[in-house]
């Protein structure tokens, strides 16, 4: 990393003089713009195959305009993954640039969250998270393509389509092609107005408890029945005391399901906990410990399940290495770059968890995730678009 550096900043490397290469993405702020604005009016939920499946089709077009060869991998109940590879001129392992097609809001928001241009932003439904961070792909390596003969390295594009779901259908298509890549950069979007980058996340798991204990009349045999919704209630208070903020251990009872009227005693209930873990070995810690809980009313019959389906991206070694290139390369457009720590979980979670260097929040500066505010600062694309082209040259 620390060559690769010295040569990014060298000025020996003509294609990498800060000035060139920030001036050249200035100069393309409205076409990145419009591409934005583009992906966000085509609306992609993730239970919405047809829908996101019509994104892909756009995007491969897209990329394959610029010399990508675009492959699809075929799912049933999800859009299809969105694979695109790149030759480059050196014998380098491509870099990766990983981000999703779904979004959280489903076919229509767009007629009452409209895509529009206000306050020195533009807005709407799926634009911070995360389709500018697809463009900055796009009009990177357009960019790097325009300043070489062929790209100067390989890359490969993988966008997924189940990200906001948890990614079950592919996560082994992302770890597969993070093992065959020399870095993995993140185009999720960035961490506050300052647009941090993220060198750190927290694993993410789900977890059910499921109580039965045994029915009867409330008012003729209440000492009869067993109370399935007072033994989860004691299981919820015992389960509070596993958080340790100092550690960055949360679990939270998210909803809580049992009973059937309020004449009867409720024979069953059940909770659903989300857990957040900001090191590895204390997830499997807290795994432990909630499978070996024990009913408090030995008549009641506990059952847990689920488990840690994220691991968190820790600030390893080669993560604080790339950010420091990361930084280095800002620091020559003009700008500092900060870091942050975050609670919630991207597919960089994945990449990192098998040590390969991963970046996260290289996307839009913004704010309003998933919310009706959803915004990027218009300001921010052309440097944010200059330094993924600057990772991706260097890395």
């Amino acid at each position: 990393m620390k060559k690769l550096a010295q040569k990014a900043s060298s000025p020996k490397n003509p294609s990498y003089e800060p000035s060139k290469l920030l001036s050249y993405f200035e100069g393309r702020r409205e076409e990145i713009l419009q591409t934005t604005r583009q992906l966000v009016e085509i609306e992609s939920p993730s239970d919405n195959k047809e829908a996101v499946d019509r994104l892909g089709s756009l995007l491969a077009g897209r990329f394959e305009g610029l010399g990508g060869h675009a492959k699809f991998h075929r799912t049933e109940k999800f859009g299809d993954h969105l694979q695109v590879d790149f030759s480059g001129k050196s014998g380098q392992k491509p870099v990766l640039l990983l981000g999703h097609l779904d979004t959280v809001y489903p076919v229509g928001t767009i007629k009452t969250m409209p895509f529009r241009i206000a306050d020195g932003r533009l807005w709407g439904p799926g634009s911070f998270d995360m389709k500018a961070g697809i463009a900055f792909m796009l009009h990177a390596i357009e960019g790097l393509t325009a300043c070489h003969s062929t790209l100067p390295r390989p890359i490969t594009v993988l966008l997924v389509s189940d990200e906001e779901v948890g990614s079950d259908t592919s996560r082994h298509i992302t770890e597969s092609l993070a093992r065959k890549s020399a870095a993995v950069l993140v185009l999720e979007p960035a961490y506050g107005r300052k647009g941090a980058v993220k060198t750190a996340r927290k694993g993410v798991g789900e977890y059910t408890l499921k109580i039965t204990g045994k029915s009867a009349h409330s008012g003729l045999d209440f000492e009869k029945g067993e109370s399935a919704i007072v033994e989860i209630s004691r299981q919820i208070l015992e389960i509070s005391k596993i958080v340790d903020l100092k550690r960055g251990i949360t679990l939270n009872v998210g909803t809580i399901q049992g009973g059937t009227r309020s004449n009867v005693i409720p024979a069953e209930a059940s909770a659903v906990l989300d857990v957040r873990v900001a090191r590895a070995k204390d997830a499997a810690v807290i795994d432990r410990r909630l499978h070996s809980l024990k009913p408090f009313n030995r008549r009641c019959k506990l059952q847990v399940t689920g488990g840690v389906n994220r691991p968190p991206m820790e600030r390893t070694p080669a993560v604080a290495a790339l950010f420091k290139h990361a930084s280095r390369i800002a620091g020559a457009l003009g700008w500092k770059l900060e870091e942050a720590a975050v609670g919630g979980g991207s597919d960089g979670n994945f990449t990192a968890g098998l040590g390969i260097p991963t970046l996260d929040g290289l996307g839009g500066v913004g704010d309003g995730a998933h919310a009706s505010h959803e915004s990027v600062l218009i300001s921010e694309l052309p440097r944010r678009a200059a330094l993924v082209a600057g990772l991706i040259e260097s890395a």
